[in-house]
């Protein structure tokens, strides 16, 4: 009985140990763009026709060509900075696991020429400002809605009560 019961207890002991071995690793570091497309949660580059340039999302940094040299910036050059993200097509590059997606820049170039259009794409969020013309107030956007002291409050004035 005592055999069985340190039998029991070392394959428990190997059980635990081993389960604690199993660590899962997410290798995606960073956070989609809200103007990246939806459903793809393990790519790393985005290609843009329209611009030619990439995004990478690990270093939330573009990737383009200035003077024929590969630059990383965290924002936009100057000459895009209005740009509109969320309706500028994104090829994203499923295939690619390097640092240097541009070293494919030249077929990029050629296959996603600018005015390229794949697929339709949904954006992970809405672009900012985007629903900011509704009317909340429910009163047609003249400012006039019921509440506002006049007519039907039930004050007498008016037609609140009935009388005149």
């Amino acid at each position: 009985m005592k055999l069985v019961k340190q039998l029991f207890i070392a394959i428990l002991f190997f059980a635990v140990s081993s389960s604690h071995a199993q660590v899962s690793v997410n290798v995606n570091i960073g956070t989609p763009p809200a103007w990246g497309p939806v459903g793809y949660t393990d790519v790393r580059y985005y290609y843009l026709p329209d611009l030619e340039m990439y995004y990478d999302i690990n270093a939330s940094s573009y990737l383009y060509i200035s003077n024929g040299r590969w630059l990383r910036a965290r924002s936009l050059p100057s000459h895009y900075r209005n740009y509109d993200l969320y309706n500028e097509y994104k090829v994203v590059l499923t295939d690619y696991r390097g640092d240097r997606p541009y070293d494919n820049y030249k077929v990029h170039k050629v296959k996603y020429g600018k005015g390229y259009k794949g697929k339709p794409q949904k954006t992970i969020g809405q672009k900012p400002g985007k629903g900011n013309n509704k009317n909340y107030s429910g009163n047609n956007g003249n400012g006039n809605g019921n509440g506002n002291g006049k007519g039907n409050n039930g004050n007498g004035k008016g037609h609140g009560n009935g009388k005149h």
